[in-house]
């Protein structure tokens, strides 16, 4: 009886005791993921003093539901008090993800396709003359002239002083180059951004956040989508090709439609890591274009922690991408395991 119960006649199906075992630890883990949810959700229809008095958990047994949040957050502040921020949130995920996706994908396409060998002496002369161009705007020359002055200047140093050089990279080196951009953290860079910004008259509005958003995207798509498109079998594009296909057509109606799966799964990170971001919100916007995570912060006043209303904003900010990933978890799926398994 023991060794049925540690033994299985199928060796594709686990044990009695294993599956036992199995379905106890994911169902411990399923608390644990799911139970901060469950104390936001509960959180939101408590009043203050239920709050504060201690915790409490089942509704109706150990507290009365009230909507005092719902109340404070609509009738005392407005409707424009949650839905400018929302909409903010709204227009500059979905906005700066879809261009991240639409741009990514076409470099990411171009790594995997072409062979590229750039100079470093031109990369490294032509981040120096950005870093001009900052300096000279920061100091208050227009920006047409500072960026005017510093591209000239870059021009003519790549087409004397950098054709001296013959060390080159790949396109393995430039991939590592881009996801290495996200290693640097936010705060390091956003001071330049901001003047930068300030010198565009961009401050405070959503052409500002949706600029950012989407080149601070542009690595991990680049990276997700040049892994994904390198497992599409290339000989799919030489037969078109032999047809007569020119490469935007196989781009379009091969490729792409080969790798939504990808594509959703990398709109879908990207969307998450720009619905949520605070620095870059923080420093370039104020009331006009404001994001949900600001306001949610914002409930952490001179009174303290604002328990229940923060609650209730949360609840109201993760419900998109929550039902969303739902609507596309067979995607997800697929897209996330591709390059699992190769040859």
């Amino acid at each position: 009886m023991i060794q049925r119960l540690f033994t299985s006649p199928d060796p594709f199906r686990p044990s009695l005791a294993r599956a036992i075992g199995s379905y106890i630890i994911l169902g411990f883990w399923t608390f644990v993921v799911l139970f901060p949810l469950y104390w936001l959700l509960i959180t939101a229809f408590k009043a203050p003093i239920d709050v504060s008095s201690g915790p409490t958990y089942l509704p109706w047994i150990d507290f009365q539901p009230s909507l005092y949040a719902w109340q404070e957050m609509v009738q005392d502040t407005g409707v424009t008090f949650i839905t400018r921020p929302y909409t903010n949130t709204l227009i500059v995920g979905l906005v700066s993800s879809t261009a991240a996706i639409f741009i990514g994908t076409m470099a990411a396409y171009a790594l995997a396709r072409f062979e590229y060998r750039p100079k470093i002496a031109i990369i490294g002369m032509f981040i120096l003359c950005l870093i001009g161009a900052i300096v000279l705007i920061g100091a208050g020359l227009p920006w047409p002239v500072g960026l005017g002055i510093m591209g000239v200047l870059f021009f003519v140093l790549a087409y004397t002083v950098g054709r001296r050089f013959s060390a080159a990279m790949g396109n393995s080196d430039i991939t590592f180059w881009l996801i290495s951009q996200r290693m640097l953290p936010t705060i390091a860079v956003i001071i330049p951004i901001y003047i930068l910004f300030q010198q565009l008259s961009l401050l405070d509005t959503r052409w500002a956040l949706i600029i950012a958003y989407t080149t601070v995207s542009l690595p991990l798509v680049i990276w997700f989508m040049g892994d994904y498109i390198r497992n599409i079998p290339i000989e799919l594009e030489e037969s078109a090709f032999i047809d007569g296909a020119s490469r935007y057509l196989v781009l379009w109606r091969i490729i792409l439609p080969l790798a939504v799966p990808g594509l959703i799964a990398t709109f879908l990170i990207v969307l998450v890591f720009n619905w949520n971001e605070y620095i870059m919100a923080l420093f370039l916007t104020r009331a006009d274009a404001q994001t949900m995570p600001l306001l949610i912060a914002a409930q952490n006043a001179t009174r303290g922690p604002q328990w229940w209303n923060i609650s209730l904003l949360v609840l109201l900010m993760i419900a998109p991408l929550v039902v969303l990933a739902i609507i596309l978890e067979r995607y997800i799926a697929r897209g996330l395991l591709v390059g699992a398994v190769k040859g």
